[in-house]
């Protein structure tokens, strides 16, 4: 089995990288049959940006603090986890964002596209689904648009629903929304086209990010789920992702 390793820089992760790389050597990319990722979430997802294109399974093990989406870290007998693992594909949000220029950009969000305020004033942001609006104004924060595999992160942290990995929704978090008082967010079937129009852009500036990307004095900003883009994480049989969102619910 050809393995491309890569790690973040921190001296636990390069410390396994040698160890790792010493014992099964290390292929390109390219030509690479899986690539083993040495860090935390955010190392993994990087990873997922940066080797979309060559369309490789990607295998985790923690080496950074929360390790949500990585297997354990074990040197030992990789090459029977990797045949044993078991592949989950998943889907990433896509984001066309407008700024208040006219510029449009996109971008990929594997956990979640969110809105920020970018001021001290609370951002009022309208909400519509499928071209119908569903929410006039919401002043808050800001707003999320999470992923299944996102949901345990800051849509968790937002107070937002988390959601297994087979249920085929999105979840619509606020975060400290203001008015409504009582709106907690919705869950929205997976095809779901989400727009965001930024209600008095000028005097309240809004940011948007998907995952790495940001653009700041957005105007506009529409997410759907990208059903051309499929991505592969492999997990081994005991620590499925999808068991652990499962048991996450139930964490005291």
């Amino acid at each position: 089995m050809r393995i491309h390793f890569t790690a973040n820089d921190t001296d636990e992760a390069q410390d396994a990288i040698r160890t790792l790389t010493a014992a099964h050597g290390q292929t390109g990319v390219a030509d690479a049959d899986v690539i083993v990722v040495l860090g935390g979430d955010g190392t993994l997802l990087e990873t997922v940006h940066k080797t979309l294109k060559h369309n490789k399974p990607v295998y985790g093990m923690n080496r950074g603090s929360v390790g949500f989406l990585l297997n354990p870290y074990r040197p030992d007998n990789l090459l029977d986890r990797l045949q044993g693992a078991r592949a989950i594909t998943l889907y990433p949000l896509k984001m066309i964002a407008k700024d208040k220029n006219g510029r449009t950009i996109e971008a990929l969000a594997f956990n979640e596209v969110s809105l920020l305020r970018q001021s001290r004033q609370a951002a009022k942001i309208g909400i519509a689904l499928d071209g119908v609006e569903r929410l006039p104004e919401l002043i808050c924060d800001g707003v999320l648009v999470a992923t299944p595999a996102g949901s345990t992160a800051y849509n968790f942290s937002a107070h937002g629903p988390i959601i297994p990995m087979s249920a085929n929704v999105l979840a619509l978090t606020p975060i400290s929304a203001f008015r409504p008082r009582r709106w907690r967010g919705a869950l929205l079937p997976s095809h779901t086209t989400v727009r965001f129009e930024i209600l008095e852009a000028e005097k309240r500036p809004v940011s948007a990010t998907a995952d790495y990307t940001e653009m700041r004095d957005v105007v506009q900003v529409d997410i759907a789920q990208d059903n051309t883009t499929p991505f592969t994480i492999l997990y081994d049989s005991d620590h499925m992702l999808d068991e652990r969102i499962l048991r996450e619910q139930f964490e005291p």
